[in-house]
């Protein structure tokens, strides 16, 4: 066996690392899986679009499963929570947002996976969702990475320093910036002075990739043809919750008709992964989100008066 290839982490990957690492080192995930029925959900999604040319401007699935789980957050708002936690003296704070803000995964122009904080998803029509995720994608086409997660991870280091965390900050400035292999390099001189001549409304700034109030990963989007669901998946701190939506299935699934009689018969079904951390959150904190995704696909035509 020989090694043919060495790879490097660049100032992405780094960030990933760290925050997963941290993830799975502090915070005992438990999840469920939700069984969504999204039969009719597809034709009420086929009504939003009618009339609608510009491909860029139909909503999409995603942004239809998006805001079904804002509505599932407002039902339940334990779940969109920050938790700072102190293991040594056993104290934890919850922190509690009158808006949603998700962190959304999104594949770049360059291949790479970048998180983009949408803001204020919870009163946003499709429509308006729509737009806000467009208008994102087209920034991210304008911006380079390294230089808005250099501005993130330099950030985050300062305010590790005004929380004491001394040490911490020592390292990541050393693992960044100290020259070799593992340096992280951004821009400088006239290409720096051009980049950031660039309107902030043209291009991702920190603000586009600071933490969300909670997480939401589009399993599906990436790899249609999924059979399964992901079974697991990371809590990034604070929050306290993450979702993976999965690829719609066709699945063999048991109804019971208006005389109570039962029968099998095939359905889509799309599985929603949720994790929480056991920390904040009890499987019962859950039952009110799981309630009113139960009323949404119920009746998905409640969908058409969010457009």
């Amino acid at each position: 066996m020989a090694l043919y290839k060495t790879e490097h982490f660049g100032i992405a990957r780094k960030i990933v690392s760290n925050m997963t690492a941290q993830s799975w080192e502090e915070i005992p995930h438990a999840t469920i899986i939700y069984d969504a029925d999204v039969t009719e959900l597809f034709g009420i999604v086929k009504k939003l679009n009618e009339g609608v040319e510009d491909k860029s401007q139909k909503i999409t699935i995603n942004t239809v499963m998006m805001k079904i789980i804002c509505e599932g957050l407002k039902a339940a708002p334990k779940m969109n929570t920050h938790l700072v936690f102190n293991r040594h003296l056993v104290r934890g704070t919850l922190k509690y947002f009158d808006h949603i803000d998700i962190s959304m995964p999104m594949i770049l122009p360059s291949g790479e996976m970048m998180t983009i904080n949408m803001h204020n998803m919870d009163n946003k029509s499709l429509t308006e969702m729509t737009s806000a995720i467009n208008d994102s994608a087209a920034r991210a086409k304008n911006s380079d990475m390294n230089e808005v997660m250099y501005e993130v991870s330099l950030d985050n280091t300062l305010q590790g320093l005004r929380e004491g965390k001394l040490l911490q900050a020592v390292r990541r400035l050393y693992g960044s910036k100290m020259p070799g292999k593992h340096q992280v390099r951004t821009l400088s001189g006239d290409k720096k002075k051009a980049y950031y001549s660039i309107p902030v409304s043209k291009r991702l700034t920190k603000h586009d990739i600071e933490q969300g109030t909670t997480t939401i990963s589009n399993l599906g989007s990436i790899y249609r043809e999924q059979r399964g669901f992901c079974a697991l998946l990371e809590i990034i701190p604070p929050q306290t919750t993450a979702f993976a939506i999965n690829a719609a299935q066709k699945r063999p699934t048991c109804v019971t008709d208006d005389n109570g009689n039962d029968s099998v018969v095939v359905r889509m079904i799309m599985p929603i992964t949720i994790a929480i951390d056991h920390r904040a959150l009890d499987y019962g904190d859950v039952v009110p989100f799981m309630r009113r995704l139960d009323e949404i696909f119920a009746n998905p035509e409640c969908i058409l008066e969010w457009k």
